[in-house]
């Protein structure tokens, strides 16, 4: 029996299933509802919590191939019990049946609601973030791995390539359209244009909140140690990892006995969805503090400049998720999603496309090996693995220089849309579009393409003729103790399961939560930060405490904060002031630079906001505290 603070997966989905037969009533009634939590019962003691987050996102896996017309509804390829004389699962049968006929093809005017509602039984524990096999682990690192070995062939195509173009002239006229040659000059084109006005020196560089390959701790990166010698023939050392010359003269010795070994970067394995953990390449601190100075330059060039300002993005998500709601009505656009992306835009991809000026600066900063897990150092082919601070903005500009030079015309050209590997089309152009990208090494993803049919995914959205149907995934692991992170990833699954009508589950939840954290705030409060969104009348949660503020002239209520847990270290004032002019006054800094000089002179006057620069914020050690807001 589960404790009362512990969330049970059966009672979960059970919750979700009444939700489903109030919802279906006509179709999924009372016998079906009591038929369908006794298969999932057993398949549960059967199966484990494998049923939930394995088999039935094939079931949903299929699901989707089916609406995107990739294959038909066939319930035997998820080694499923399919309904006499149908390819339909027997399990939610009631509901297949009102979006695909016997047959498995999609009905001509398909319910969306049910799809909605199929695809968050499928999916509500896809993302569930459970502890990992060793065996899992490996096989993620093998195909890191493997996935370098396969670039050397695609540099062979990619040097042929390279080849072909020296021995064209300028004035000679190609055919575009399915010649790999011919869009590599056109894109080299484009991203010429793009980077005509790029100073690769004007940079403010900074360290990025992740880990770094030296396990150094955030207050110990600004203690130079070690700097690259390949960074410091690009960017000197006294010009931009020192606050200033007097920073420099000050601390000469110091100065004097920094090395300039090129150390790799170091793999690391991080919680991603219940399928394994996701692979991340550490960066060594000086490549990760100019990484960052091109990075945050790199974009804000890419979203202003008039070529790309419409088609490349990298802060906002909503032109992709809008081309794929308006995809999904009328078929115009397709979505196009890329496999291990990131590792698979070679260096020699980037030599190629990009102007040699910019790619001569994007080298002097690229980690050229990295370390697994087992010590071995595996020397880098691909341009920069997921880590980089660059990986996302150079594999979303080589994507969209290929698919742009390759566009048949104009219009075509002008619908292209890149969001990080996730990428638009026109529909009529998606099959061309496929061919190039993987005659340049890189990879569709065919299962999460969607260039047929009226499903589209693309951005966290998924949709249907127009509806969203994108369900709530849970991928936090419900803690039965107080947890910061517990407490504010399942506020925001409630928020969810309540704006898409799922009371029953939100109210399961919701009690569970009380039982540990009691009293939760309600938005009718007024309280600023995590709460519960109205509750329904099926559901009383206890008021908090309350007390009027005779200062502030307002109620206030005793609730539980997450408040961010900090360190504070006596830093050298010259280091302190280094962070200041990296972190807080980065981005209104006035820059005076000469040739061979880099002085950073900070506007006082646009920042009043306090910040302790010996004040550090220590990652996943916040905690939850009772005050009164």
């Amino acid at each position: 029996m589960a404790s009362h603070r512990s969330l049970d997966e059966y009672e979960l989905i059970a919750a979700l299933l009444r939700d489903v037969a109030k919802r279906h009533g006509t179709v999924f009634n009372n016998q079906s509802l009591r038929l369908t939590l006794s298969k999932v019962r057993r398949r549960l003691q059967s199966e484990g919590i494998g049923f939930l987050t394995k088999t039935l996102p094939k079931l949903g896996k299929c699901l989707d191939k089916a609406l995107a017309e990739q294959n038909t509804m066939d319930a035997s390829l998820v080694r499923l019990n399919t309904l006499p004389g149908s390819k339909l699962p027997k399990l939610f049968g009631e509901l297949f049946q009102r979006v695909f006929d016997e047959h498995g093809m999609v009905l001509r005017e398909p319910c969306t609601q049910c799809i909605a509602t199929l695809r968050q039984l499928c999916y509500l524990f896809y993302k569930y973030e459970l502890p990992y096999t060793a065996e899992c682990e490996q096989q993620v690192i093998d195909r890191f791995v493997k996935t370098e070995q396969e670039l050397l062939t695609v540099n062979e195509r990619l040097e042929v390539i390279r080849n072909a173009l020296s021995c064209i002239k300028p004035t000679d006229r190609l055919r575009i359209s399915g010649d790999p040659v011919g869009i590599a000059r056109k894109a080299r084109i484009l991203l010429s244009k793009v980077f005509a006005s790029f100073d690769p020196l004007d940079i403010d560089p900074k360290h990025g909140p992740g880990a770094v390959a030296t396990r150094q701790r955030p207050w110990e990166k600004y203690n130079w140690t070690n700097v690259c010698g390949r960074i410091t023939d690009k960017w000197p050392l006294d010009a931009y990892f020192f606050a200033s010359l007097t920073h420099v003269c000050d601390r000469k010795s110091h100065f004097d006995a920094i090395t300039d070994l090129d150390l790799p970067a170091r793999v690391v394995l991080v919680p991603k969805d219940s399928r394994g953990p996701r692979l991340i390449s550490c960066e060594p601190p000086d490549f990760q503090w100019i990484q960052q100075g091109m990075r945050e330059a790199m974009v804000k060039l890419v979203e202003s400049h008039e070529l790309t300002q419409q088609h490349v993005h990298f802060t906002h998500q909503e032109f992709n998720r809008w081309a794929a709601l308006s995809g999904s009505t009328d078929g115009r656009y397709a979505t196009l999603d890329l496999k291990d992306a990131s590792d698979r835009v070679s260096l020699e991809l980037v030599r190629l496309l990009f102007p040699p000026h910019i790619v001569e600066y994007l080298e002097a900063c690229r980690s050229s090996a990295t370390v697994l897990p087992s010590g071995e150092v595996l020397t880098l082919r691909k341009f920069a693995p997921m880590g980089s601070s660059l990986c996302f903005p150079i594999m979303a500009l080589t994507i969209w220089a290929i698919l742009a030079a390759g566009s048949p015309d104009a219009d075509t050209q002008e619908c292209i849309l890149v969001y990080g590997d996730d990428v638009i089309v026109p529909q009529a152009h998606a099959c061309n579009a496929i061919e190039q990208l993987e005659s340049f090494g890189l990879q569709v993803n065919r299962d999460k393409s969607c260039t047929k049919g009226f499903f589209r995914e693309s951005c966290g959205v998924d949709a249907y003729k127009g509806i969203d149907v994108t369900p709530v995934k849970l991928k936090t692991v419900w803690s039965p103790s107080h947890s910061p992170d517990s407490y504010l990833s399942w506020l925001a699954y409630c928020q969810r399961l309540h704006d898409n009508g799922l009371y029953g589950t939100y109210d399961y939840i919701v009690r569970r939560l009380c039982r540990i954290y009691w009293p939760i705030p309600t938005k009718d409060l007024g309280f600023p930060g995590p709460s519960l969104p109205e509750t329904p009348d099926s559901l009383i949660v206890p008021r908090a405490p309350s007390r009027w503020n005779q200062d502030l002239q307002k109620v206030e209520y005793l609730l539980l904060c997450p408040v961010a847990r900090s360190t504070h270290v006596d830093a050298d004032g010259w280091l302190a002031l280094l962070r200041y002019f990296a972190e807080k006054a980065n981005h209104a800094n006035r820059c005076i630079r000469h040739e061979h000089t880099h002085i950073l002179r900070s506007s006082y006057d646009d920042y009043h906001e306090c910040f302790r620069v010996g004040q550090y914020t220590q990652q996943r050690m916040s905690k939850l505290v009772r005050s009164w807001r």
